[in-house]
């Protein structure tokens, strides 16, 4: 059994979590609000295509203090969610802790390491899509459901193990990464142009791929992020781009990013973590990345307005 605090008890950790603790691991929520409550009062609900499950009692709570050192901690929170997680993770912290960083995009690790030291961090790619579907209850909607993570330098470790074996004692597909930085870029590389581009012209998968001007830009987007890659030391497989676009081909046609529900809501969104982060790293190493600029700045000016 491993010891698992779960920051961030929406889509992907709700589902994540919900796995562990089904399966008999000691898995400690962090939530806040309604679903805290819904969390304690109800335990969890989670619905999806490979199987519902319900899990109760919940161990929920919005005082780290009160769970002490984990074995591993899911930090499930969004980008913007960070800072505040950051603050709130000491305590969850041993010399033996993994936390394995969920996020869409691909600094986080860094701002986590910042915060805990590179030794803790476990940089990770969560292939799930999940919402919250009212408190207490979450929908997995699509994506095969898996967790691939690794130490910082790819080695192979005793934790990694461990981890991998308590998901797939939880019944949840932990593919084995050779190169967990290559992982993380791939990802990047397929939501930030779709995410962005589909913000912008308000079109989902259907549209954005169907149309030769839109499927262009998804292209050169995706070839940007490559580049990047490449200049960060990051070792993507060749022909990413040609599958990501397969990919894309095979996504159902009214599908859409969690970016651009978000800004159309009117809700804080991960912007600065998607396009703004190729336009800085852009910046930092040297590499054009025209499409995200436009992208980036028609974005940012509509968030300013309150446009939706």
């Amino acid at each position: 059994m491993v010891k698992v605090a779960v920051i961030g008890a929406g889509g992907v950790g709700g589902f994540f979590g919900g796995r562990l603790a089904a399966a008999g691991h000691d898995v400690r929520f962090v939530a806040r609000g309604a679903q805290l409550e819904a969390l304690r009062r109800d335990g969890l609900d989670v619905e999806s295509p490979d199987g519902g499950f319900t899990v109760r009692p919940v161990r929920a709570t919005d005082d780290t203090h009160e769970i002490g050192t984990a074995d591993f901690v899911l930090l499930a929170v969004k980008t913007w969610q960070l800072e505040p997680a950051l603050r709130s993770l000491k305590p969850l912290v041993g010399p033996d802790t993994g936390v394995v960083t969920l996020q869409n995009g691909v600094e986080a690790p860094d701002r986590v390491a910042e915060a805990v030291g590179r030794e803790a961090v476990l940089p990770g790619v969560a292939k799930i899509i999940a919402r919250v579907s009212g408190p207490g209850r979450i929908q997995h909607v699509g994506g095969e459901g898996s967790l691939t993570f690794g130490e910082w330098d790819n080695r192979d470790s005793d934790r990694v193990r461990r981890l991998r074996a308590a998901l797939a004692d939880a019944s949840v597909k932990a593919p084995v990464a050779s190169d967990v930085w290559a992982e993380l870029w791939a990802k990047f590389l397929f939501v930030v142009p779709f995410g962005s581009l589909g913000a912008v012209t308000d079109s989902p998968f259907g549209v954005l791929r169907s149309r030769a001007g839109t499927r262009a830009l998804l292209t050169d987007g995706m070839r940007e992020i490559e580049r990047l890659a490449e200049a960060a030391g990051a070792r993507l497989p060749e022909g990413v781009v040609a599958a990501t676009l397969d990919f894309i081909d095979a996504q159902p046609d009214r599908g859409t990013s969690s970016l651009q529900r978000d800004l159309l809501a009117g809700l804080p969104s991960e912007l600065e973590d998607w396009t703004g982060s190729v336009v800085r790293l852009a910046d930092r190493y040297g590499v054009p990345a025209p499409v995200h600029r436009v992208l980036y700045e028609v974005l940012r000016l509509r968030e300013e307005r309150g446009e939706r």
